[in-house]
């Protein structure tokens, strides 16, 4: 008895390359930094991944580090203590640059 070949949508074979890719595996500390990159990237400090240039929008970058701060917050107790050094180092350092820049932007 053959089987016969089994047909895959486009969605599986989608899936499917997504798997083969070399991504990093999502854990908190992924998780974390990939949001404190975004606030950078709308503070204006790190290019636009599609565009390449440096973009300012100090509403996203208040709004993405009011975000790390609640999963902060949220999340007190069961960090390892490496992980809540990290979200509490990265949140002191986000808001310093964002203070930084409101203040460059208040001169102008």
């Amino acid at each position: 008895m053959s089987s016969a070949p089994t047909a895959t949508s486009p969605a599986d074979d989608a899936s499917k390359a997504l798997a083969d890719d070399a991504l990093p595996s999502i854990d908190f500390t992924t998780f974390v930094l990939s949001l404190s990159h975004s606030a950078l990237m709308h503070l204006g400090e790190t290019p636009h991944p599609e565009t390449n240039a440096l973009e300012q929008d100090l509403a996203l970058a208040r709004q993405t580090i009011d975000l790390i701060g609640l999963i902060e917050e949220k999340t007190k107790g069961n960090l390892t203590g490496d992980e809540e050094r990290l979200i509490g180092q990265l949140l002191f350092d986000l808001r310093v640059h964002f203070v930084e820049h409101t203040k460059k932007e208040e001169k102008k």
